[in-house]
């Protein structure tokens, strides 16, 4: 028998949840009333995605909680790891989209765009709101996810993602070396992704090792292929390639992207192997 919880709805998570659900179809529909762009748009389809996405995610997580389907009994996943780790991912898509959208497509003769942005920030402090609340739920902080190298996981796939969004086949497919590049990029992200759905799908038993010693041998794998990406490819990609005069938001601004984003995942594997280590082989180590 099917039982509801209204209190699920009365809760300060549940209020910030039904908001952002409002509030990112107001987003959504203001971008498409306003049409599909003639330039960039890959930045517009991935707006329109993360609107998409986080709307209906939020509102699946309303009905789950509101219907108690959430229960371990009934959804065979870690709860807590779950919505965090959306909670965490629509943080940044928000964040970022509140920076993508009004820079390539908003100006002062633009109402619709300027209002999808500017709700955009207002989505991006809803969600960082969740996050503080998953957080600080009683009993719902046991979870891989919602810990510091949890947290890297979901910022390296996320990182990773901008890195795809801004890839021109055109540029990366003129040599070898680009195309390793891309190929890290991939191999990181599906590993990545790989880590974060056996913790939600509480599969780490199934390995006959601790599924830490995974996490942490992928880490310094990663942390090695990031680094031949983070030379190789500004190294070729801007090899007698100038910024061209007439560039507006071109594919060599993409290239510039790229290349920053490709440090900032490089760091985040590096703390988040650190991390992990420290915890593994220091901490735990202390506590026995």
């Amino acid at each position: 028998m099917l039982h509801v919880d209204f209190r699920s709805l009365i809760q300060p998570i549940g209020i910030v949840r039904m908001v952002a659900v409002v509030l990112t179809c107001i987003c959504f529909a203001l971008a498409a009333s306003a049409g599909i762009p003639t330039v960039a748009k890959s930045h517009w389809a991935w707006c329109m995605f993360c609107w998409c996405f986080c709307c209906f995610t939020t509102l699946l997580i309303l009905i789950l909680e509101f219907t108690n389907l959430n229960l371990n009994s009934k959804v065979p996943i870690s709860w807590e790891d779950f919505t965090m780790a959306f909670a965490m991912l629509a943080t940044l898509m928000m964040f970022t989209i509140a920076i993508i959208y009004p820079t390539f497509f908003a100006s002062s003769s633009k109402s619709r765009q300027i209002g999808a942005s500017a709700v955009s920030w207002l989505c991006f402090g809803l969600y960082a709101a969740e996050v503080w609340l998953v957080h600080k739920r009683p009993g719902e902080t046991s979870g891989f996810l919602t810990t510091v190298p949890g947290l890297l996981k979901i910022l390296e796939t996320f990182i990773t993602c901008i890195i795809f969004m801004s890839l021109s086949p055109f540029e990366y497919r003129k040599s070898p070396g680009t195309e390793w590049c891309v190929a890290v990029y991939s191999l990181c992200f599906i590993f990545s992704l790989l880590i974060i759905f056996v913790t939600i799908a509480k599969l780490s038993s199934i390995f006959p090792f601790s599924f830490d010693y995974v996490v942490i041998s992928f880490n310094i794998l990663a942390v090695a292929m990031y680094a031949t990406a983070v030379v190789i490819w500004p190294l070729y990609v801007f090899k007698n390639n100038s910024r061209p005069a007439d560039c507006k938001n071109c594919t060599w601004d993409d290239l510039v992207v790229v290349t920053f984003m490709t440090v900032i995942n490089f760091l985040v594997y590096i703390g988040d192997m650190a991390y992990s280590v420290k915890i593994v082989f220091f901490t735990q180590h202390v506590q026995e």
